[in-house]
């Protein structure tokens, strides 16, 4: 959040007070028991918590101050919904609604609009997704989700890139300390490109003389566009492993382009 920025929907960012553990509990105490007053000081007491979450959204958004607003929703809801028998601090119960809140606002006001249709698909994508996870205690593919579907893979695949945030052609990708590297360096000029039919015909045949396990983490990682993370969950190893299957498998395409 810029450093000059010091009033939020009018309040002063510099004037939020921070509740102790034992004001919270004894708070949220007087509020189960009926003080709607105790429910003004827990939320005026946790603002600083929502300011904390919107520091990393200060440059996704023209409106701060809607964005606050949200983030108080979300902050509210967890308020009403704070349970202190379960022994947890209500900060960790918190944040994760506060995010969904604001996750849900950055994505229903994206300036990409994308169909109801697709956006229903990704949004019960995700609910099977948190269910297989929560039942495999594994991240599951999207051939799982798709199946629990009756969709295809393509269907389920699209929807859940369609409700990714866009990103701009100047993002920042790599900066070691010299040239910085934006996005659109690393996109392909299709007007101008430089690999002819032979080359292309070569790289295909490269990648298919290679092992299986090669082959999958290259496709996945440079046609699918998945992470090493995401293909050490799927696959069940390591992401360093991933990483030296996927070097190995560059560097055997290089020798039989050569």
């Amino acid at each position: 959040m810029a450093r000059h920025k010091v009033e939020i929907c009018g309040v002063n960012t510099a004037n939020i007070k921070v509740l102790s553990n034992e004001e919270m509990i004894n708070l949220f105490k007087s509020y189960q028991s009926g003080n709607s007053l105790a429910k003004d000081e827990l939320i005026n007491g946790n603002l600083k918590l929502v300011l904390s979450i919107l520091k990393k959204y200060n440059n996704r958004t023209d409106n701060l101050d809607d964005l606050f607003q949200v983030g108080c929703i979300g902050l509210i809801k967890a308020i009403d919904n704070f349970n202190l028998s379960h022994e947890v601090k209500f900060s960790t119960y918190a944040v994760p609604m506060i995010l969904g809140e604001v996750k849900r606002y950055l994505r229903d006001n994206n300036s990409v609009r994308v169909a109801r249709s697709i956006k229903d698909i990704a949004y019960k994508a995700l609910k099977v997704k948190e269910d297989l996870t929560n039942k495999l205690n594994k991240e599951p593919t999207i051939g799982m989700i798709a199946n629990e579907l009756g969709l295809t893979e393509l269907e389920v695949s699209n929807a859940l890139d369609s409700m990714k945030d866009t990103v701009s052609m100047f993002e920042p990708i790599y900066n070691d300390g010299g040239d910085t590297i934006y996005l659109a360096d690393q996109l392909e000029d299709k007007k101008n490109n430089m690999y002819d039919i032979d080359t292309k015909i070569s790289l295909r045949e490269a990648i298919n003389k290679l092992k299986e396990k090669e082959k999958y983490i290259i496709m996945e990682r440079y046609m699918v566009g998945k992470t090493q993370m995401e293909l050490a969950s799927e696959i069940g190893i390591s992401q360093a492993q991933i990483s030296r299957i996927e070097k190995s498998g560059l560097d055997n395409i290089k020798r039989l382009m050569r």
